[in-house]
């Protein structure tokens, strides 16, 4: 019996260190495959990470184009006000106009001044093609003997036409469907009713179009204003009417003689005009003379 027992814990014993390697063995396996996912965890943290920070790092420069882009085609309307003066105004207009014909624009509004002291001075609305703005009033300031005044507005109005863009497509849309409608309309009065929608939106789709080919031109032509004044000295002289005698003289001669015409006309239109009161006033005058004369002869 202390045999039988002897071996039972001997067994026992072998039995617990088997176990125990066991676990050793597999202690390792399991710490290495929680390291593999440990590493694999962090290595998709860091791809994740650095492809974050890359597209952060390329959004801007997507931006940055997209803001050249909008940049470049802005509509802008450009309008300038220059006050100029020249030494001769005839020149200077006319070598404006032969810049405005060289650049492909034209002359909305021409007017020409004398003033008082015999200067001249003018004013010109010119439309540009925008891509000759610049140039434009460059060579116009060079043709000026003074600059007085330089005033260039712009008006962006690319929100305004993407608007109308929109709005646009909408209302085609609506047209689109509307047409739709009154294919397959079989009542009167729905025909009616489409017919009436169709023609307020076709309506509004034509004040769309007009306000857009209306922006589309204030952009493609710029408005340039020029007003432009002599900067001559003028001298005053005599004039030579004051010094011709011979037309004086014949001319007072001619006014004394009108006089003595205009006095005897008078003179005629007085007496015969009042020819019956004068013949009246006459015999009026004869009778009471004779009357008198007899009444003296009598006394006498």
């Amino acid at each position: 019996m202390a045999i039988k027992k002897f071996f039972s814990l001997l067994l026992c014993i072998i039995t617990a260190f088997a176990l125990a390697a066991c676990s050793s063995d597999d202690s390792p396996d399991s710490s290495g495959e929680m390291a593999k996912s440990s590493d694999s965890s962090a290595s998709n943290e860091i791809a994740m990470r650095n492809e974050t920070e890359n597209s952060t790092v390329d959004e801007p420069k997507e931006a940055e184009k997209e803001a050249i882009i909008d940049t470049d085609d802005r509509m802008i309307i450009h309008r300038a006000d220059l006050e100029v003066k020249v030494k001769s105004l005839e020149k200077a207009r006319q070598d404006i106009e032969k810049k405005v014909k060289e650049y492909g624009g034209y002359i909305v509004e021409s007017n020409i001044y004398r003033e008082e002291n015999e200067l001249m001075s003018g004013h010109l609305t010119i439309r540009i093609p925008e891509k000759h703005f610049q140039q434009f009033l460059n060579d116009a300031e060079e043709a000026a003997a003074e600059i007085m005044g330089r005033t260039v507005t712009g008006q962006d109005v690319t929100e305004e036409y993407v608007d109308l863009e929109s709005r646009l497509k909408s209302k085609r849309a609506v047209e689109r469907r509307l047409l739709d409608f009154m294919k397959d309309a079989q009542k009167t009065e729905d025909l009616l009713k489409i017919s009436r929608d169709l023609a307020k939106v076709q309506e509004d789709i034509e004040v769309i179009v007009g306000k857009m080919k209306y922006l589309e031109n204030q952009t493609a032509y710029s408005t340039v204003d020029i007003s432009m004044q002599e900067n001559r000295v003028v001298v005053p002289g005599v004039d030579g009417d004051q010094l011709n005698t011979w037309e004086k003289t014949k001319k007072q001669l001619a006014v004394s003689v009108n006089f003595l015409l205009a006095a005897a006309s008078s003179l005629v239109v007085f007496f015969v005009g009042n020819l019956p009161v004068i013949i009246l006033v006459a015999v009026i005058g004869l009778g009471v003379y004779y009357f008198v004369k007899r009444r003296k002869r009598k006394k006498e």
